[in-house]
């Protein structure tokens, strides 16, 4: 009957969960990340929809729905103040704010320019 004597250090089992943390922490700061530019690029997509319908919309009710949009996303105040420039064919609607991202140590604003022009 032959023994063997398995001498495990756990190094690997170390360097596993290190490696693991470092991607759990990268996930979890890169969704904080995605969540404001998804709700930049939903934000982006109804100042779209509103400019489709510019033709049949004034420019307070174009402001209503866009409101209702930024605080149904959770966007900071600055979104709420939309600059629309009507042509004779044509409305541009233009906006700027901050988010405030957190990351590890310190926290980092993202500046967003949305600007959405339509032709009608």
């Amino acid at each position: 009957m032959v023994i063997r004597s398995s001498s495990r250090r756990g190094r690997s089992s170390l360097g596993c969960l290190v490696t693991l943390l470092i991607v759990v922490a990268i996930g979890y700061f890169g969704v904080n990340v995605g969540e404001v530019y998804l709700r930049y690029y939903r934000y982006r997509d109804s100042m779209q929809q509103a400019a489709q319908f510019a033709s049949r919309l004034t420019d307070d009710d174009i402001r209503t729905r866009l409101r209702a949009a930024a605080d149904s996303l959770g966007l900071p105040e600055g979104a709420h103040d939309v600059q629309i420039r009507r042509r004779e064919h044509s409305v541009v609607l233009t906006n700027e704010y901050f988010e405030h991202v957190e990351l590890p140590g310190y926290v980092r604003e993202i500046h967003f320019q949305p600007r959405v022009e339509s032709s009608f």
